[in-house]
């Protein structure tokens, strides 16, 4: 099998021609057709020669691969399904925005989480995404020269796949990379706290943290997370760091009737949240099948929100995007 030039770091790439007897100006025009002009294929590669091209390719592939399906909705929210081998496949979301263009990308293919409202993690694990498979899904897109920001919200944990994550990120992050700020790529993640620190002492990315319930003993009922990590240890690790300035933490926190929408429920989070730095984006949650809650009605989502803000933590209604096409937060399943 041929090793994939995708996700490999700029250096890297300088190397691989280095080794295959080119010169180290090759790896960089590499990088630059692969991370600045976002090539799929060899063809568009039109300043590396065709004798340095098929050396490359013997031992040598892109990585890159065509999604394999794509939905559109309604809001002009783009769904696209890749195949990232052994019958399992990945989607990510492009979210359009006024001047933005976001992509919730996947890093796993199913998740270990488990977490009883998300159908990502109702469907088990099937295996980590190389830094590869991650960032074909920068390039590999119609969108992919229109893209401004970057969520790693989309199928799988980040921090439980923090090698190729990280890998990834740096190439998006690197001068002779893709060259984009920290500031337009958020991580998501539901609190893997001994990865989150390494990920927070490397990284100015923003962060979003997966909280859906102040109470420890209900949060347990519905994220299996809350044992392994309790959410008081990830709040007291987002603490020891300054999100001030540059870098920003928010709490997600999706909404269901009767499970944590009352006055307990915000006055618990207002406590938990006090004197920290951070936002509450409040999301709509989206029916899926054999699950028993239903969304929290509109207007007990404005109270909640109102009781946050007038004590002190920012909270905003996140617009729902892609509900129709099964894009939404907790809807991706990865099927064909």
């Amino acid at each position: 099998m041929k090793t994939k030039l995708l996700g490999k770091t700029p250096d890297e790439l300088v190397a691989v021609a280095s080794g295959c007897g080119l010169k180290p100006f090759v790896g960089r025009q590499l990088a630059e057709w692969l991370y600045v002009k976002r090539a799929a294929d060899w063809s568009r590669m039109g300043n590396i020669s065709n004798a340095a091209k098929t050396r490359l390719q013997e031992e040598y592939e892109l990585g890159t691969s065509a999604p394999v399906g794509s939905a559109l909705s309604s809001d002009g929210t783009a769904k696209y399904l890749f195949d990232v081998g052994e019958g399992r496949c990945v989607e990510s979301v492009v979210i359009p925005d006024e001047d933005r263009k976001t992509l919730c990308v996947s890093s796993q293919a199913g998740c270990k989480m488990g977490c009883r409202f998300c159908m990502t993690g109702r469907q088990g694990w099937h295996g980590n995404l190389d830094a590869a498979d991650i960032l074909n899904q920068f390039i590999s897109i119609p969108e992919a020269s229109e893209l401004t920001n970057a969520v790693f919200m989309g199928m799988g944990e980040p921090l439980d796949n923090y090698e190729a994550v990280d890998r990834a990120i740096r190439i998006l992050t690197a001068e002779n990379g893709f060259g984009w700020s920290p500031k337009r790529i958020t991580l998501s993640t539901i609190g893997v706290v001994p990865v989150l620190k390494r990920f927070l002492d490397e990284h100015r990315c923003h962060l979003a943290v997966s909280l859906h319930n102040p109470f420890p003993e209900e949060r347990l009922d519905m994220m299996p997370v809350q044992k392994a990590w309790p959410l008081e240890e990830v709040i007291n690790l987002i603490r020891q760091y300054d999100f001030s300035g540059q870098r920003r933490v928010s709490f997600e926190y999706t909404m269901f009737a009767g499970w944590n929408d009352d006055k307990r429920h915000a006055d618990a989070l207002i406590r938990l949240l006090g004197g920290l730095e951070c936002r509450v984006n409040l999301i709509r949650f989206h029916k899926i099948p054999d699950f028993p809650y239903e969304c929290a009605p509109a207007v007990r989502m404005e109270e909640f929100k109102n009781r946050l803000n007038n004590h002190g933590v920012i909270c905003t209604i996140r617009a729902s995007r892609g509900e129709d096409i099964l894009a939404a937060c907790g809807m991706l399943a990865g099927q064909r």
